[in-house]
């Protein structure tokens, strides 16, 4: 722990709450609506699309953990060992994200869509938005060393990408959508993009300056020269980690199931219930149970329970509730928006703590090894983040094709119509029953192992410090 630092406090989680703030203006953007972009403004199939996010995690498997292994590496600076890539990285990863949303685009040939669009998702989500979010993430360990801090800060981080959500969620279908004279849902211009990720490429930049300032590393865990390792004898090391499989394998199910949502609540709103507000109601909605009911609670209840303990009775109820909402095959938007955010309260819970789950198998792999690996942990388990991302593409994209769903038509048929109902709700309905046996009987860092892995880091670090 260094000394002569001004104590962990508020400032410290408002500054991590920018960070994420600042990489989900383009994270869920596209989680959101790349999918439209590319289906129904550039006029790519859904199974292109999906292939391309599968693609993708190819590169990141190489770019994730290579940057892991770099952040490792790396000498502290003044500002710490994480902290200065956000400042380093910021631009180039908010210019990439605008590059993607290119209306321009949409009279060009399918050939040139096609490699355009690899080259800028790639650029964006493999190099440099993997540059940016591995440091982010890997610096809550060097923030602090407490348990109970570390879940604060987790949840301020999630409180940060509730308001990114929020803020695109409910802003940018009332402005990409419009209505013909038929009262169907269509997209406004081909330029409605380009301008809404200018914006947001502006204010993620902005978000990173103030997560910048207002963060300070303390905890600096010097690497002696004999102790460098090669990336492969790293990787080695993690997959002996059972913590950190079982956290990988629950955020593959539970990106799948809240990436779905997401993506295919702009097919579902719009075509199903004819409804496209809709979806900036249910953004505005779920978002509001996340801050005012999640955000409050969460520490408390992980405090008294535990984080894992927590976690799985969540994903087990809202497992629950779309399993209801599958086979309610609800008609009214409302009704449906309601039981939806309901069941959001769950999904909640287990992103309040997630972050802070990562230090505890970061400190679980200190404490199995004797050597810390912030970086490299985060980058396998940003890979796993991104896999579970491009699966979500891919089925959705996928999905589209396989019930026959016409970008170009005007109105779906019953069957597609039917076919979009069921991926919006038995998909995520399955995938948070699996996450929380993911958790239940994988994960092995209950509340009272954690706090016995903290209290062993203590006494090492202790016994080196007085040495």
């Amino acid at each position: 722990m260094e000394k002569n630092v001004r104590p962990f406090g508020m400032r410290d989680k408002i500054g991590y709450l920018f960070g994420d703030f600042g990489n989900d203006f383009t994270f869920i953007f596209a989680s959101s609506f790349l999918m439209v972009f590319y289906t129904r403004v550039l006029g790519i199939s859904g199974a292109a699309v999906g292939t391309l996010f599968v693609i993708a995690r190819f590169v990141d498997a190489v770019t994730d953990v290579t940057m892991g292994r770099i952040v490792d590496m790396a000498k502290p600076t003044k500002d710490g060992k994480f902290k200065p890539w956000i400042m380093r990285m910021c631009g180039p990863v908010a210019i990439s994200s605008f590059l993607i949303y290119q209306g321009g685009l949409a009279n060009a040939s399918m050939t040139v869509k096609i490699i355009y669009m690899y080259i800028t998702y790639l650029l964006w989500g493999s190099v440099f938005y993997t540059s940016i979010n591995i440091p982010y993430g890997s610096m809550a360990a060097a923030i602090t060393p407490e348990a109970s801090e570390r879940a604060s800060l987790s949840t301020y981080r999630n409180a940060g990408a509730t308001l990114a959500s929020l803020t695109i969620g409910v802003i940018t279908p009332l402005i990409i959508y419009t209505s013909d004279s038929a009262g169907n849902q269509i997209i406004r211009s081909n330029y409605i993009f380009t301008i809404i990720a200018g914006v947001f490429s502006v204010l993620a930049v902005i978000c990173y300056i103030i997560c910048y300032r207002l963060c300070t590393e303390r905890v600096r865990v010097e690497k002696e020269a004999p102790e460098k390792s090669s990336a492969l004898k790293a990787l080695l090391r993690i997959v002996k980690n059972r913590a950190l499989w079982g956290i990988i394998i629950a955020a593959v199910f539970l990106l799948l199931s809240q990436l779905v949502i997401a993506s295919m609540n702009n097919y579902l709103y719009p075509d199903y219930f004819r409804n496209a507000s809709a979806i900036s109601a249910f953004t505005l909605i779920s978002s509001l149970v996340v801050l005012l009911i999640v955000t409050p609670l969460s520490v408390r209840l992980s405090a008294i329970f535990g984080k894992k303990e927590l976690a799985t009775v969540s994903m087990l109820f809202s497992g629950a509730v779309y399993l209801l909402l599958f086979f309610m095959k609800v008609k009214n938007e409302w009704l449906y928006l309601a039981l939806s955010s309901i069941g959001y309260i769950g999904l909640g819970f287990f992103n309040a703590v997630i972050w802070a789950n990562i230090t505890d198998v970061t400190d679980y792999q200190e404490v199995m090894t004797y050597q810390r690996e912030d970086g490299t942990v985060y980058a396998v388990y940003s890979f796993a983040r991104k896999l579970g991302q491009a699966l979500a593409g891919g089925i959705g994209g996928w999905a589209l094709t396989i019930i026959g769903y016409d970008n170009t038509a005007p109105a779906q048929t019953p069957e597609v119509l039917n076919g979009l109902y069921t991926t919006s709700t038995l998909i995520p309905a399955i995938c948070f029953i699996l996450v929380a046996a993911t958790l239940a009987f994988v994960y092995p860092l209950s509340k009272k192992r954690v706090l016995k892995n903290t209290e062993e880091l203590k006494k090492r670090r202790g016994t080196e410090t007085s040495a």
